[in-house]
């Protein structure tokens, strides 16, 4: 495991342009936004990677306050990796002090689970990371369901959230938030138990 005193790296994974902004595909983004607000600064352009980021420290003021960096790729989602790893280096992150925040379609809509690595799930944000810098970082998956009927999966993940999901979004991406807190403070076994569903 990596030095405790290293960075964090926090990626919300997303598609760049209004156009996309309120997709499920797009709750990464979603997610970072609202951490940004927490940490109170806003995003810029990165010197070094196709991104935007943020830095500052999330926690309680102390030693138990983490250093991170929260990122949104500005590549498309297929493309997120190039951005990730060029951050981690200029960073120097180690990967299991990276977090990807992302849709997920096999966790019912609502429920949150994360895990630190493992398979990418068809996910294209995940798959160019895994390819990028392996597997051995975390996730927090916001689950998204699985597309009605015969829909399709690319249309369904580029479609906004329902009026039905709306109505608990900003809730459920403020318990994701608190989850990305509670793994960098307390590690991924407590944020597990608190917060897997």
């Amino acid at each position: 495991m990596s030095d405790a005193t290293a960075p964090w790296l926090i990626v919300g994974l997303g598609n760049p342009g209004p156009d996309y902004a309120a997709n499920r595909h797009n709750v990464g983004f979603m997610v970072a936004d609202l951490l940004a607000e927490r940490i109170g600064g806003k995003f810029k352009r990165a010197q070094k990677a196709q991104a935007q980021v943020l830095e500052g420290r999330v926690g309680p003021p102390g030693p138990s306050s983490r250093r991170v960096v929260v990122a949104k790729p500005m590549s498309y989602m297929n493309l997120s990796g190039g951005p990730v790893i060029a951050l981690r280096d200029f960073y120097k992150v180690p990967t299991d002090h990276v977090v990807a925040v992302h849709d997920e379609l096999d966790v019912d809509f609502g429920a949150l689970r994360l895990k630190l690595g493992g398979g990418d799930n068809g996910h294209n944000g995940l798959k160019s990371m895994t390819k990028a810098m392996g597997a051995d970082y975390h996730r927090v998956r916001f689950g998204i369901g699985r597309p009605p009927g015969r829909m399709q999966v690319a249309d369904f993940v580029l479609r906004d959230f329902s009026s039905v999901e709306r109505k608990e979004l900003a809730l459920l991406v403020d318990r994701s938030a608190d989850a990305v807190e509670c793994l960098l403070a307390e590690g991924l076994e407590r944020a597990q138990s608190a917060y897997n569903s």
